[in-house]
Parts: C-alpha cells; sequence; structure tokens
C-alpha cells in the first residue's frame, strides 16, 4: 500500500512537474516575467529566490502552478515582461507548451518501455521475439464467478485442477476446454499477481450470460517485445500519436453519449480510482508502471485542451476570440 501511494505521487508529481515546466520555459524563452514557479500546492514549505523568480516546494505534491506577472489583466501589470502584453501567438505558445510538454513525456516513456519491453498480445508467425509469455487475463465481468472469486485484471493464469485432473496452461484454449469440461464444477484456479502465487476456487456457468462466457473474462496470450533504441523512440512518439487519437475520439463518445442519452460510457475513474489501478500496474512491473503513466500523461494532455475557463483549452478559446475581436474579452466578478 505505502508503495502504491509513493508511486501514485511520483507519476502525477513528474507529469505535473512537466507540464507546469512547458508553460515556464516557454514563458521564460517569451520574455514574460515569471514571478513564482511553484510544485505542490500550498502551505508553502520552503522557497528560494533566482533573478526575478521564486521557487517555492509546497506542501501537497499533487498539484503545481507558474505564476505569469500580468497573466490577469485586473492586474497593475506593465511593460514588454507582462503576459498581456505579448503577441497572441507567443501566449498560445505559452498555454499550449503544458500539453505539448505532456505529450513529449508521454513519447520518452513510451520510447523506454518499447526498448526494454512493451507488454503486448502474441502474435503467432510474426516473426517476433517475445519473453514472459503468459495467459493472462484482460477483463472481468461484473458479477461472474471470476469477480466472485477475486481474480483481477493482469492475472496470469498458471494452472486449472478438479478433484481429477490437472492441466498447466500453455495457451487460451487450455484455459477453455478445461472449463467447457468442468461447467457447474468446483475447479481449482491457479494464478500469478506480482510475485505472488495464488489460488481461487470457482464454480464455471452452465449458463453464462451471452458474450460472458462460464467464468467471466476475457484473456490473452500475451508476452514483452523489445526493439533497438532507435526503433523504439520511433515507435514510442507513434505510439503517443495513436493513443492520442483514440483518447480524443473516446472522450467525443463519452460526452456525445452523457448529453443524448444520459448515461456514461464504461468507467470514469476519479483519483482514487486512478490509484487503486496503480496499485494493480505496479504489481505487474516496471513496464506497466511506464505504460499507465505514459497514458495518464497524454489524457493530462487532453484533459487540458477542453474549452473550460479554468484550462488551457479555455484560454486558448480566449484568445481566439480576441484575436477575431481585435480587442481583449473582459471578464467580470
Amino acid at each position: 500500500m505505502i508503495i502504491t501511494i509513493i508511486v501514485f505521487i511520483l507519476i502525477l508529481g513528474l507529469l505535473i512537474f512537466v507540464h507546469e515546466f512547458g508553460h515556464f520555459i516557454s514563458a521564460k524563452k517569451a520574455g514574460v516575467k515569471v514571478e513564482e514557479f511553484g510544485f505542490g500546492f500550498p502551505p508553502r514549505l520552503f522557497s528560494f529566490k533566482r533573478g526575478e523568480t521564486v521557487y517555492s516546494l509546497n506542501l501537497f505534491p499533487i498539484g503545481g502552478f507558474v505564476r505569469l506577472y500580468g497573466e490577469e489583466r485586473g492586474e497593475k501589470a506593465f511593460g514588454e515582461k507582462a503576459f498581456h502584453n505579448k503577441a497572441i501567438w507567443k501566449r498560445a505558445i505559452i498555454l499550449v507548451m503544458g500539453v505539448v510538454m505532456n505529450l513529449f513525456i508521454a513519447g520518452v516513456l513510451l520510447s523506454f518501455v518499447h526498448g526494454i519491453g512493451i507488454p503486448s498480445v502474441v502474435e503467432e508467425g510474426s516473426g517476433l521475439n517475445y519473453s514472459n509469455v503468459q495467459i493472462q487475463i484482460l477483463e472481468i465481468a461484473e458479477e461472474s464467478p471470476a469477480s466472485e472469486a477475486d481474480l483481477r485484471i493482469g492475472d496470469s493464469i498458471l494452472y486449472l485442477s478438479s478433484n481429477f485432473d490437472r492441466v498447466d496452461v500453455n495457451d487460451t484454449e487450455d484455459v477453455q476446454k478445461f472449463v467447457a469440461a468442468h461447467a457447474g464444477e468446483e475447479i481449482k484456479i491457479g494464478i500469478k499477481r506480482g510475485k505472488e502465487t495464488l489460488e481461487k476456487t470457482i464454480v464455471p456457468r452452465l449458463n453464462p450470460p451471452a458474450e460472458e462466457g462460464a467464468v467471466g473474462i476475457a484473456m490473452a496470450k500475451t508476452g514483452l517485445v523489445s526493439y533497438p533504441w532507435y526503433q523504439a523512440i520511433l515507435k514510442g512518439f507513434k505510439s503517443v500519436g495513436h493513443l492520442f487519437v483514440v483518447m480524443i475520439q473516446m472522450f467525443y463518445l463519452l460526452i456525445k453519449t452523457l448529453i443524448l442519452e444520459g448515461t456514461m460510457i464504461g468507467n470514469v475513474s476519479g483519483p482514487v480510482g486512478i490509484a487503486v489501478f496503480t496499485g494493480q500496474v505496479v504489481d505487474l512491473g516496471l513496464a506497466y508502471v511506464l505504460q499507465f503513466a505514459a497514458i495518464l500523461s497524454i489524457n493530462l494532455a487532453i484533459l487540458n485542451l477542453i474549452p473550460i475557463p479554468a484550462l488551457d483549452g479555455g484560454r486558448l478559446l480566449f484568445l481566439l476570440i480576441e484575436k477575431i475581436k481585435g480587442s481583449p474579452i473582459k471578464v467580470k466578478t
């Protein structure tokens, strides 16, 4: 539990730091005065000043901020170092660089994962060299025998046994045949979860719901595929582009379904859900943790592009309107 909390804080801390660093470095390059670069949310633990900027470390590590001179138009900020006095295109770059840096760090993380071994579904005849091959649970249906037996996503199936026979699992067909032969009977499933080997008791259903199966799991033969460093970098950043498009499509479907049907598609996890999932990927190994961090970073980038006033996307929208109008938007508070 303690390790999970530490990893959770380190991941979020890294992603937020990278995002705010994008705003910070682009503001410096544009000649805007950065009054404070803070990691974490107040109260402040300690700080120091270098040049015109205060660098602070704050008590709550899940957060961060960059305070720019003249960022709020209500401020009495004058001169060329004020944010609101810069050209619109310079302000747009400063605002969008947080998103760019989140996508960049996702590319770095996924490049490293492709180098050490990225989790992949084994494709027979692909010519790829797989290591750590296993039969892994990818989905678990709610209120199914698998759910009741506390099987979890990421568990590896090692063997199946009954009172009369036992099968060591080497392929998904081994599981399907054994379960079909013992539907309605109590069987044992040996699994590997992280460094632990566990045995669960389960009774496959005789008449399962459609598309769920007797046990209620979706599984696949998975392994780790590694690439030379020059291929790993290319594949890492290519994966970011693919995931970025897919996640935008998912956000669109989620919002569309919510507006038109008043329902949510899938499960949307908040901070607690993400923390729980962090614990699961920690058990699976470094490659899974880094891949998870990269996906969170892309997710953070997309969230910040949503045109809501408090987010970078909303502020970019205001800049676009200012460009069209030819004058700033006056916000009353």
